[in-house]
């Protein structure tokens, strides 16, 4: 079903590690993406983990992130992006002084709600011992 999507639409979750604004998922009637507005503050991150069977596209839209795919890291500032295959480890700290905003698209969207696959994988090592 085709929408508008308003910014007071949008549904907003807090994170121990920032703010996702879920702004096209299945519930809204996606069935290929999920897309959000995600904020993160100054030192904090989304730590290392990955998702199964889910590609994802990272956009910064304000500010600048320390962007890791698997071991390897490099700063990403308005305009940049990234790519990630589905399955990569990956993880995303605002090392910064100003609120970074990313815009953030993963598919396939899987089964209902949020449709977000995710696998936490920070206390694992070698990731546990990477920052």
């Amino acid at each position: 079903m085709s929408s508008f999507v308003k910014q007071g639409d949008v549904d907003q979750e807090s994170f121990d590690w920032g703010v996702i604004g879920w702004r096209l998922t299945p519930k809204n009637g996606s069935k290929h993406l999920v897309v959000m507005d995600v904020t993160l503050e100054p030192s904090e991150g989304h730590a290392f983990h990955k998702h199964p069977g889910q590609e994802e596209m990272i956009i910064v839209k304000q500010g600048e992130i320390t962007q890791f795919l698997e071991r390897e890291s490099t700063t990403l500032k308005p305009g940049d992006s990234v790519f990630i295959d589905e399955g990569v480890v990956h993880a995303s700290y605002n090392d910064g002084t100003e609120t970074a905003h990313l815009q953030v698209v993963i598919g396939p969207s899987l089964g209902e709600g949020s449709g977000y696959g995710l696998e936490d994988v920070s206390g694992q090592e070698p990731w546990a011992s990477i920052r």
